[in-house]
C-alpha cells in the first residue's frame, strides 16, 4: 500500500529530483526492494499533486495508490536511457486519474492547500503571519480556476515544470498549455487584485 505522507505539501517550486537509473532497472527487473524505494522516492510528489487538483478528497489516497499500480506494471516499457522524466511521466497518469475522477464525480467546491507563498522575511511573527495570509488567498484563488487552467497554474508555478512537459502531461499543444497558463495567471490577477503583485 501506498501511505500518505506525514505532510502533503512538496517544495514550491522546485523540480522534483530523479530517482537513478539504476533504481529503476531493478524496478523492471520486479526487485521488490527497488519497487518499494521507488515509491518512496516519488510519494510526495504524487500526493502533492492529487492533494493539490482535487483539495481535500477522499479519493487522492486511492488515486495515489493507483498512479503507482499503474506505473509499475508501465515500467518495463520505460525506457530508461531516453529524454522522458519519470516524475513527469508519473504526473502525466496522475493527471489521467484525475480527469476520470472528475468525470465521475465532479467537484463543486475546492479547498487546496497548496504550501506556496512569496518570498518575505521570516523572522518575525507578522512576516510570518503576512506569509500564511497570502498562501491561503493564493489557495483559495486557484481553487476557483477551471481544471485546465488550475492544473497549468500548479505544473508550472507550483511544481516547476517547463511549458512542453506541461503540454506532454495534458497532451496539448505546447501553444494550449502557454495559453492555459495565461489564463490562469489573468483570472488569479483579477481574483487576488493588488495580491497577486507579492506572489511575482
Amino acid at each position: 500500500m501506498v501511505a500518505a505522507p506525514a505532510s502533503p505539501k512538496a517544495c514550491t517550486v522546485t523540480r522534483h529530483p530523479e530517482i537513478q537509473a539504476s533504481v529503476i532497472e531493478q524496478c523492471q527487473q520486479g526487485n521488490p526492494a527497488a519497487i518499494h524505494a521507488f515509491v518512496q522516492h516519488h510519494q510526495r510528489l504524487v500526493f502533492a499533486f492529487l492533494g493539490r487538483l482535487l483539495g481535500e478528497n477522499a479519493a487522492v489516497e486511492d488515486l495515489a495508490q493507483e498512479v503507482f499500480v499503474r506505473a509499475i506494471r508501465a515500467l518495463p516499457r520505460f525506457d530508461v536511457r531516453g529524454t522522458a522524466r519519470v516524475s513527469t511521466w508519473l504526473l502525466t497518469i496522475a493527471s489521467r486519474l484525475v480527469l476520470d475522477e472528475k468525470r465521475r464525480a465532479p467537484q463543486t467546491s475546492m479547498t487546496l492547500e497548496l504550501g506556496y507563498s512569496p518570498s518575505v522575511p521570516s523572522d518575525n511573527p507578522e512576516a510570518i503571519r503576512h506569509r500564511k495570509e497570502l498562501g491561503q488567498a493564493l489557495s483559495q484563488a486557484v481553487g476557483r480556476l477551471s481544471h485546465e487552467q488550475r492544473e497549468a497554474f500548479i505544473l508550472a508555478e507550483i511544481h516547476g515544470l517547463s511549458m512542453e512537459e506541461l503540454a506532454e502531461i495534458t497532451r496539448v499543444a505546447v501553444g494550449t498549455a502557454k495559453a492555459r497558463l495565461s489564463r490562469a495567471r489573468e483570472r488569479l490577477r483579477e481574483v487576488l487584485g493588488p495580491l497577486w503583485e507579492e506572489f511575482q
